[in-house]
């Protein structure tokens, strides 16, 4: 009875829900393990450091490459597409093992299987999904991928890239067949499918207005990696900061049920200037311990909500059939990129001062709330208001009970 009050709520099938979750995760966790074997290629092959941001730049290139190729070819019927991009994800994470190639192919190899089909999977989940139940579903999503990708990547570790390799093509496998056995629906038929260009996509406003933050927060991000790095040597500081991913995993899950509630753009805007409030307590106070303990639990809060909402949640409030695929590639661009970033702007950013880089990166993500006062908000009104009353009925309704029972003792 409780599963069954509970996607009550969400509004969505449970087989729409767990087809969804499976797609979403597994490819998401997979992305994920997949960088994080090729960033071991370093030691395994006595690569320079050069040599492997290569072959990051290669992977994310790849993936990128491949999900607008996707995006712009894509044209037979979405579950079949679907199940082909995973098998050729489970293969191509097994031919490592049989074959020898050099890591560059592998990195493009491991790119191209799964990137071609993100596009589709993540427009799979905006047609499976309502822009009401939208933001819940994503939140939930986001919390099994952030605590999932942690696990598995952890356990990666200790294995070498021969045994990462089996369990990755495991991995990819095992979606592959629980995607089956639940025998998901078609969400949507190719007949009924409209031609959108990206030339197009790019000129819906309210796509840019929300673009151009999400960019600025990956770069204020990857910019402050390597500053923030060099605190972490501390014990005190990093003691304090490893709580930040699992703050940041169970923010994702709430900022997802709020974005329902209250709407994407008040999330939003609070989560960027929570941020910007957290980078400027360390900018005026950066050896003190305390003000390390409220950047990490404010930047756990923010970046869950800011991930959840740009990644999942809002390309697909914004788009329509036949164009979700463009506008998310489009939004997962600079995802994509973030992983690399860090490495190709360390050399810059370590020669700033710490309190400068902080400060920078406030201001930015202030000046980044801008264009977010002039975008759209993409809950109808309407919902949030009756969400709103719907609360107020609820608090009239315990009052009531509680002053009935109260009374009723009395007497």
């Amino acid at each position: 009875m409780l599963k069954v009050g509970w996607f009550d709520v969400l509004g969505v099938s449970r087989k729409d829900f767990f087809s969804v979750f499976i797609l979403l995760v597994n490819a998401f966790t997979s992305y994920y393990m997949a960088f994080s074997m090729i960033e071991r290629f370093q030691n395994v092959f006595n690569l320079t450091s050069t040599e492997t941001l290569i072959m990051q730049l290669i992977y994310s290139a790849s993936v990128i490459g491949s999900s607008i190729i996707c995006s712009i070819a894509f044209n037979i019927r979405r579950l079949l597409f679907l199940y082909v991009w995973m098998i050729l994800g489970t293969v191509s994470s097994i031919l490592p093992i049989l074959l020898n190639a050099t890591p560059y192919i592998w990195s493009f190899a491991l790119g191209f299987s799964l990137g071609v089909g993100m596009p589709v999977c993540l427009a799979y989940f905006a047609d499976s999904s309502t822009v009401e139940n939208r933001g819940s579903i994503s939140g939930i999503i986001f919390l099994a991928i952030y605590l999932g990708a942690a696990l598995i990547v952890t356990t990666f570790s200790l294995f070498d890239l021969t045994v990462g390799f089996a369990l990755l093509a495991i991995w990819r496998a095992a979606g592959l067949l629980l995607f089956i056995l639940l025998k998901p629906k078609e969400t949507i038929t190719t007949e009924k499918k409209k031609h959108v260009t990206f030339a197009e996509v790019l000129k819906d406003k309210s796509l840019l207005l929300y673009l151009v933050p999400w960019i600025m927060f990956i770069l204020i991000d990857r910019f402050e990696g390597p500053i923030l790095g060099s605190y972490l040597k501390n014990p005190s500081i990093s003691s304090a900061v490893i709580m930040g991913p699992i703050i940041g995993s169970l923010s994702a899950f709430v900022g997802g049920l709020l974005s329902d509630r209250i709407g994407r753009k008040r999330v939003v805007i609070g989560g960027f200037v929570a941020l910007g409030l957290a980078y400027a307590v360390i900018g005026l106070a950066p050896d003190m311990l305390i003000s390390w303990y409220f950047y990490t639990a404010v930047d756990g809060i923010a970046w869950g909500i800011l991930m959840v909402t740009f990644l999942l949640t809002l390309w697909g409030d914004l788009s329509q059939v036949g164009g979700r695929e463009k506008y998310y590639v489009i939004g997962g661009t600079p995802f994509y990129f973030t992983s690399i970033m860090e490495s190709l702007l360390t050399s810059y950013v370590v020669q700033i001062p710490a309190y400068a880089a902080f400060s920078l990166a406030s201001f930015f993500l202030f000046i980044a709330v801008l264009p977010l006062l002039y975008a759209p908000e993409t809950l109808p009104e309407k919902r949030i208001e009756l969400r709103r009353l719907q609360g107020y009925v609820e608090q009239a309704k315990k009052f009531t009970e509680k002053y009935t029972k109260k009374n009723g003792n009395k007497s």
